[in-house]
């Protein structure tokens, strides 16, 4: 059950949402909304806008028109600080975790934990990080393990346990399984279930059709920056989402 169900105001809203870089609109008039325990899936050919429309909402990039809503309150997303803040979490193609630092480091990174003497507490960092890697079932050898030894799947797992740590709303994944083979992408959208149970909203950009079948609930289309249309998962099919995304009737 979703929030949807509940009669709770959207964990996430945008409403006509603008954003023009000089002359060129990369996002029109765009509005969706995302409720807690929910998957969206955000499609569309390159250059679609679905990457500023994900740096709108996670504070990178300030959108020119439009409002952005939290839980039925209007916020100014001026920084990443403040989506974190509100509890949004992003989880980057690029991942952005420290390679020669260890899982438990990575975890924390920015936002380490100190004990009464002014101290890393470097012993909640290990039993916290692994409690989340066992409660969402990231297979890597320990907490202690370095980044750059684990493999391309294990640290997506990672990444995504970082995001999970921290999201109390709402996490964004950027294509998170685009260089991973076939098992760990399946590893992967494995713990990109579990976040509904945790009832996290989940917004995620992919590429596979396949994919967004597997995930999401429901599915927004983008093409050159315009919002084509939103469906329900289970009453649209692959032809309908390609012939949103081209443009062309099949």
């Amino acid at each position: 059950m979703n929030a949807t169900t509940t009669g709770m105001p959207p964990v996430l809203q945008l409403r006509d949402i603008r954003k023009n870089f000089g002359g060129l609109t990369a996002i029109e008039n765009f509005s969706l909304e995302l409720y807690a325990g929910e998957i969206v899936a955000l499609v569309g050919d390159n250059g679609a806008g679905k990457s500023t429309l994900v740096k709108i909402v996670t504070g990178v990039h300030a959108p020119t028109s439009g409002t952005i809503i939290i839980e039925g309150q209007a916020v100014a997303m001026s920084s990443a600080t403040m989506a974190r803040a509100h509890g949004i979490e992003v989880v980057y193609q690029d991942l952005a975790l420290a390679d020669q630092q260890t899982v438990y480091m990575n975890m924390f990174l920015g936002r380490e934990p100190v004990n009464r003497f002014g101290l890393l507490d470097r012993r909640r960092m290990i039993d916290d990080t692994e409690k989340l890697v066992k409660d969402l079932d990231v297979r890597i050898p320990s907490a202690h393990a370095t980044i750059r030894d684990l493999s391309g799947g294990q640290r997506q797992g990672v990444a995504i346990a970082r995001a999970t740590h921290w999201a109390s709303k709402l996490i964004l994944l950027d294509e998170p399984t685009a260089a991973l083979g076939v098992a760990e992408t399946a590893k992967v959208e494995t713990i990109v279930l579990s976040l509904k149970q945790r009832n996290i909203g989940v917004l995620i950009i992919s590429h596979s059709l396949d994919q967004v079948f597997r995930l999401s609930d429901r599915i927004c289309v983008l093409r050159r920056g315009k919002q084509i249309g939103v469906r329900k998962t289970s009453e649209t099919d692959k032809n309908e989402i390609v012939a949103m995304i081209t443009g062309l009737q099949h």
